[in-house]
């Protein structure tokens, strides 16, 4: 300080010229780690350019396919570690896209990348890797894209399953303080440099409370976390947060109107999205969907209902009138 002081600078001005150095030395850190992390962990999939966006998908198996959409936060290896990937493969040819701007997907700025954009894109790369009347499940923000895909184009789908979704504007107090690395100026700033070790620092709190109330599974532990905490990424994760609101409210009016097949399925102690405000709730709007609701399960109930899941698929082809709006599945034994 004293030296900043002896080359003319106010004590302010030595302070703000210390607090931008700082930054600029994590920010170069931050890109370090980041490069690192994906050099540890590269691609497993591949990849399909629509639009002049590159998306980044995993396939495997034969069969009728079905098409696995992630949450926010992760990538689509959340679901190769819950082993939805697998056992789905086993039957079926199964899709696992990682959406927009996360994992090695692209997310060109420039345009609003809310569910219903996502879904056009996501349409038009199936047209191109021959994806035929899918079955497509959404986990969570997943879910809202998969159910703007039933909005858009049902014929070109077989069904939707949409697991521990956000469909109604109920509060989510949350979501605004997420958003922030997504604000211009003060978000770029954010997401290069304090952002990234914040999340390091809370992502065993955040864990915790996904998973609960059950304790978070060995196998989750072995996700690679600084794919999460790259600046690109958080950038991607911050904007959905801060668009989980505005989608509900634009979509909620089309709900009842949706013509493709429907399993909702959520987990009655979900400690992140109320079950009875979103899932029971389109369940009633949505005329004979299927509600599948799994006791004592949290928000990722694709690492702790796999078999019940698998069995939804099985079950698109039977009439819909056969099961009326307040019907429900009888719940499943969570192992």
């Amino acid at each position: 300080m004293n030296t900043l002081q002896r080359a003319g600078l106010s004590p302010a001005s030595a302070v703000a010229l210390l607090g931008a150095s700082a930054l600029a030395a994590l920010a170069v850190y931050n890109r370090s780690r980041a490069q690192k992390a994906e050099h540890e962990n590269p691609p497993v999939g591949e990849f399909v350019e629509v639009d002049g966006v590159g998306l980044h998908y995993i396939a495997r198996g034969e069969g009728r396919p079905v098409v696995l959409l992630h949450g926010n936060g992760v990538t689509s290896i959340d679901f190769l570690l819950s082993g939805l990937f697998e056992r789905t493969a086993e039957q079926h040819r199964v899709i696992a896209f990682d959406r927009p701007g996360f994992g090695f997907s692209q997310r060109p700025p420039g345009r609003l990348w809310n569910a219903k954009a996502q879904a056009r894109l996501l349409l038009r790369a199936f047209e191109k890797l021959n994806i035929e009347k899918p079955i497509v499940l959404g986990h969570s923000w997943g879910a809202s894209v998969a159910l703007a895909i039933g909005l858009l184009a049902p014929e070109k789908i077989s069904s939707l399953v949409l697991v521990s979704g956000y469909y109604y504007p109920t509060s989510q107090f949350e979501a605004p303080l997420f958003a922030g690395p997504s604000v211009p100026l003060v978000g770029d700033v954010m997401r290069h440099t304090i952002s990234p070790p914040i999340i390091r620092l809370t992502w065993p709190k955040l864990s915790a409370k996904i998973f609960a109330p059950q304790s978070v599974p060995e196998r989750f532990r072995a996700y690679p976390v600084e794919m999460s905490v790259r600046p690109s990424q958080i950038e991607a994760e911050a904007a959905e947060s801060g668009l989980m609101i505005p989608d509900a409210m634009a979509m909620q009016s089309e709900y009842a109107g949706l013509r493709a097949p429907v399993t909702i399925i959520a987990g009655d102690a979900d400690e992140i999205i109320n079950m009875r405000k979103q899932s029971a709730r389109l369940h009633e709007d949505i005329d004979g969907s299927r509600l599948v609701l799994l006791k004592g399960v949290g928000h990722m109930a694709h690492y702790f209902a796999v078999n019940r899941i698998i069995e939804t698929f099985g079950a698109v082809r039977e009439p819909q009138a056969a099961v009326r709006a307040g019907a429900m599945i009888p719940e499943p034994t969570v192992m």
